[in-house]
């Protein structure tokens, strides 16, 4: 299933005569529960660009063509064992419009303040959704991107916003999916991914204990050599991150099939590693993640 380019030029015509459509589309979609019958999640992530990330593998403005965008979003959302999708207002209101929501997942990203390349990148603000709005759109939940490094001062009012996010999200019994993620300065004082997996599984603690209640807390996280010594760090459900495509995505593939056999681990919420694949394309991706996910039932 492909976007039709004059389906596309109606949604845009929407937003100037009819805008409250888009609104209602999002808040109005038919819905589900979040886990579904096998307690497993496949979701597709769309909230790089609120962050300044429009880069694919080698084209470093691929995701800045939103129809390409949707329509490989549409493609994917098409295959048999897709839940649904994590991403920012605009993307989930394009999506809801051209009907590809129903019945489906929708988590609203949160916080996109922490800009690709800011001086001021760790201390990440609430710039997309508040708990509110994920509530009063009609949404499964709230994501939030916690990054931790212990020299930035930006870190500390990102943890108390993550931990207030938590709590709010609680209260309304929506999920809350952060996306803890240990980081380091380099050499330019730019921060940097840490690779450490001590590091990573104390990150997960720290998200684990966030807020004032973690009924509602999932966790995504890059795929873990030890998958199982790290995922122990928590009993809260577990989401691997896809990262950008390459052509090791053979490697990511065997990653996810040895860390989905661990308890908590209970599916994957990768973006471009499936829409912006340099061999595999989105049906090839999407479904054999799909087929990962659901080991065997698809």
């Amino acid at each position: 299933m492909s976007l039709d380019h004059s389906r596309y030029q109606a949604l845009q015509m929407a937003r100037i005569n009819e805008p409250k459509s888009l609104q209602l589309a999002l808040a109005n979609r038919s819905r589900r529960t979040v886990a579904g019958k096998d307690g497993k999640l496949l979701l597709l992530a769309a909230d790089h660009t609120a962050r300044g990330i429009i880069a694919a593998g080698g084209n470093s403005t691929a995701i800045a063509d939103r129809y390409l965008l949707l329509d490989k979003l549409i493609r994917g959302l098409s295959i048999a064992g897709v839940d649904g999708v994590m991403a920012s207002a605009d993307i989930l209101e394009e999506l809801a419009w051209l009907g590809a929501l129903e019945e489906r997942v929708a988590i609203g990203t949160m916080n996109r303040g922490g800009i690709l390349g800011a001086t001021w990148e760790l201390d990440d603000r609430l710039t997309a959704y508040d708990a509110e709005h994920i509530k009063s759109m009609g949404l499964d939940g709230g994501k939030t991107l916690l990054r931790i490094e212990e020299t930035d001062p930006g870190v500390a009012r990102t943890l108390e916003m993550v931990a207030q996010v938590t709590t709010q999200l609680a209260d309304l019994e929506l999920i809350s999916m952060i996306e803890p993620l240990p980081y380091i300065k380099n050499s330019d004082g730019k921060a940097v991914l840490d690779p450490s997996e001590e590091r990573l599984m104390k990150v997960i603690s720290i998200a684990s204990g966030l807020g004032s209640s973690s009924a509602f807390t999932w966790l995504k996280i890059p795929t873990p050599k030890n998958p199982e010594k790290v995922a122990a760090a928590t009993s809260c459900p577990i989401l691997l991150l896809g990262g950008d495509p390459g052509s090791n995505w053979q490697d990511v593939f065997d990653g996810w099939d040895r860390a989905l056999n661990v308890s908590n681990i209970r599916g994957l919420v990768p973006g471009r590693a499936l829409l912006y694949g340099d061999e595999l394309d989105v049906e090839a991706a999407v479904t054999r993640a799909a087929k990962l996910v659901r080991r065997g039932s698809l």
